[in-house]
């Protein structure tokens, strides 16, 4: 044991001998030593599994137990309500012998646990930014006697929150919780995926003046398998590798199942099921659909070969019960457990020892590979991804950019961008987070009763989150709310909550500056909730939920509630929302890829084949060297290589103001990959040079932007709407967009360079 040992509190150096540990990880030394020898906040940046928590816990333990606080000391911020169940536990066990409460604060916790809390405040309080929030609303007069000898904050999964509404939230709250308490405690921010350390030690300061120190740490080689395939969904199967140890059973008197499976299963299907099959892996996808349609098929698979059903789904529109089953069985389970799930599953939830992951397609990210990637691997294993990309035989005579295998392309560029940059994407941070401004206007007026105009400016203007912001703007917002009732003017000029906003202040929903889904529909089957959905069928339709197939039996349109019963068969259940938004780099990197010869060694015989045709097709065709070239007749193809929000800044472009050029009912392709239209009048490089010159008179296209513009454009731009868009003037709503999002010079820069071609076999018009 290193001479860090002999610092830590001895109930927790008997912890490290109980649990026979040959000695502390670099990183938690590391941790110790920023805790114990300087005033500094704390980074801890590692791969899963690395020992973070500990990192962080160590000696912070050993601090408060050799000083005591006379209040709570610590301040655990998790995104998820199952991440705090998971460290409650870890932490009640770490603590058995210390006499430090640790006290988990949440919707699901009993009033009786917190009101030991409240009687008790003490040690450490693991919360979401939910609860915290209520906190600061309804106990603004306790604040003081619960906090006034803070420690420490600290912020897991710290990826999550950069860049999102959620993240700024809590740098919020922290500020407001100083107002009563004026105290500054450190904070450590643990993560396992972050690229750019500037960015995350410039969060984690926010509002203080402290540095953050982020240890350096070799965490050694670690050994990642990584596996591509390919599939069209009419391909045949093929034996193409030594992993058919998996293998298909023998055949038997079941061989008529096994014909039936053969005509019912694609050689997708089949691949998958032989992969999983015997093992506890988990199998992404991008969208909710997808899970449910990954579990269906398995599940007809199995039961048509007699296996058991030992399949879940994971995804937020499943319920809390099927989400933590799916979690326990995964964890405690001797046997084989598949889930299929989507974001739900990446953040860093023990779920015990998985033997593979699996990913339908390409991760709309790199941190997300990462994050996904360290679901496996655990204990000193190798981690072990599998990337199964599928891909439909276009019908009819596709044109060259919808014979891509765009994404193939894609999971090898997210592959590549990491094994040779270590590069994973800076998050997004929004210099007009508006939707938040609303939020933390009404939440602190409503939390003080009544505040002065100008009381309240310097308070919401002197957070962080908000320091873009100008006075002006922020009166326009005020002014707006007391139109539409949202606040109210008193005659003393002070300002109060208004009859409107008391609606959505006084309602649980309010503590939540993500969209929720108040307008989904719950299912109920068996008098069990099993996940909702959003758009109800009617009694006698049928639905697929949980990976299985439901049919309608009754609606309560009043309370929201789908009653169904089981059925056999599939139909597919679609959700609103899509992928978030894909970075410039990776586009880049597909271009690179398509025109380079490297090879890559984890690419499985469909795959090479793919990407061989793939750049067979692009060396004839010019497909990765021109951006806008013709493809026949008055079709046109244009490739931006760009991420999604210059791509669809681009669309908007075209439909909005290249009528005269292009048929704009016309206009189709893939996003981000290309746009195709028919050419009205003129060649590509007529509808170029107009392009060019409208990027040439920036300040007319903002001007000319409407109302129904800007709603497309956040439709594309953001994951899900902002939650309290709707209370926000368009003049500011436009601003926002125009400042955090839509880059006109960078664009114009885009298209200057643009080379203009036609495909050489065909007789366009160039």
């Amino acid at each position: 044991m290193s001479g860090t040992f002999g610092r830590l509190a001895p109930f927790i150096q008997e912890y490290i001998y109980t649990h026979r540990w040959d000695e502390l990880r670099e990183i938690q030394v590391e941790a110790c030593k920023v805790i114990f020898d300087t005033d500094n906040h704390l980074l801890l940046a590692s791969p899963t599994a690395s020992g973070k928590t500990e990192a962080a816990f160590l000696p912070v333990l050993t601090d408060i137990t050799s000083k005591p606080s006379s209040s709570i000391a610590v301040l655990y911020i998790a995104p998820l309500k199952a991440l705090i169940n998971d460290q409650f536990v870890r932490l009640n066990d770490l603590l058995k012998e210390a006499d430090i409460p640790v006290w988990h604060w949440h919707g699901d916790v009993s009033p009786t646990h917190k009101k030991r809390m409240l009687n008790n405040p003490s040690g450490i309080l693991q919360i979401t930014p939910e609860s915290l929030e209520n906190m600061l609303l309804n106990k603004g007069n306790e604040l003081m006697r619960l906090f006034h000898d803070l420690r420490y904050v600290i912020i897991d999964e710290v990826h999550s929150f950069m860049g999102s509404d959620r993240g700024m939230q809590i740098l919020c709250q922290l500020e407001r919780l100083h107002w009563h308490t004026r105290v500054q405690p450190r904070r450590i921010g643990l993560s396992a995926t972050l690229g750019d350390y500037t960015l995350a030690e410039k969060w984690l300061a926010s509002g203080t003046d402290r540095k953050v120190s982020t240890p350096t740490v070799n965490m050694g080689s670690k050994t990642i398998r990584l596996a591509v395939e390919h599939f069209y969904d009419s391909q045949e199967a093929e034996n193409d590798d030594e992993n058919e140890e998996a293998g298909k059973p023998e055949k038997d008197e079941n061989a008529a199942d096994e014909t039936e499976l053969t005509n019912k299963a694609s050689a997708f299907w089949e691949y998958l099921y032989e992969r999983t099959l015997n093992k506890k892996c988990i199998v992404f996808t991008n969208l909710r659909n997808d899970a449910e349609m990954v579990i269906a098929m398995l599940r007809q698979i199995a039961e048509l070969r007699g296996q058991p059903d030992i399949y879940h789904v994971h995804h937020g529109s499943i319920s809390a019960a099927l989400r933590e089953s799916a979690e326990m069985d995964m964890k405690e389970s001797a046997g084989p457990v598949v889930i299929a799930a989507t974001l739900t599953l990446e953040l860093g939830i023990d779920i015990g020892q998985l033997e593979s992951v699996f990913q339908i397609n390409a991760p709309n990210s790199v941190s997300s590979f990462l994050q996904r990637l360290g679901r496996s691997g655990r204990r000193g294993n190798a981690a072990e991804m599998w990337f199964l990309c599928n891909e439909q035989l276009p019908s009819g005579v596709p044109l060259p950019p919808q014979q891509m295998p765009w994404r193939l392309l894609q999971a090898i560029a997210v592959i590549q961008l990491y094994l040779e940059e270590r590069w994973v994407e800076a998050p997004q941070m929004l210099n007009y987070p508006l939707s938040l401004l609303y939020h933390q206007t009404m939440s602190i007026v409503a939390s003080y009763g009544e505040m002065s105009p100008k009381a309240l400016c310097d308070k919401v203007l002197g957070m962080a989150p908000f320091a873009r912001i100008s006075q002006e703007d922020y009166l326009l917002l005020l002014n707006h709310l007391i139109e539409i009732g949202h606040l109210q003017h008193m005659e003393d000029g002070g300002l109060i909550i208004g009859l409107e906003g008391e609606k959505l202040v006084n309602s649980f929903r309010f503590l939540a500056v993500f969209a929720d889904d108040e307008n989904e529909y719950t299912i109920i089957a068996d008098s069990r909730p099993i996940g909702k959905i959003e758009n109800p069928p009617p009694p006698g339709e049928r639905l697929t939920l949980a990976g299985r197939t439901w049919e309608v039996t009754e609606l309560d349109n009043k309370r929201k509630i789908i009653f169904v019963t089981r059925v056999r068969g599939k139909v597919q259940t679609y959700w609103k929302g899509g992928g978030y938004n894909i970075n410039d780099r990776i586009l880049e990197k597909m271009r690179q890829v398509l025109k380079c010869q490297s090879e890559y060694p984890y690419l499985r015989k469909n795959a090479k084949t793919r990407l061989a045709e793939a750049r067979f097709l692009c060396g004839h065709s010019g497909l990765a060297d021109y951006n806008i070239v013709s493809l026949g007749g008055r079709t046109v193809c244009i490739l931006p290589w760009c991420g999604s929000i210059d791509f669809y800044t681009i669309l908007y472009l075209l439909r909005k103001y290249m009528g005269d050029r292009i048929d704009t009912r016309s206009v189709g392709g893939w996003s981000p990959y290309f746009i195709t239209a028919k050419l009205a009048k003129g060649s590509v490089r007529d509808l170029l040079e107009d392009f060019r010159a409208l990027l040439k008179q920036p300040l007319q296209i903002l001007e000319d932007m409407t109302d129904a513009d800007l709603a497309d454009l956040k439709a594309h731009y953001e994951y899900k709407p902002p939650k309290y868009d709707a209370f926000i003037p368009f003049e500011l709503k436009k601003k926002a967009v125009c400042v955090d999002y839509i880059d006109l010079d960078r664009i114009a820069k885009r298209v200057e360079a643009w080379k203009c071609g036609f495909l050489p076999f065909n007789d366009a018009n160039s």
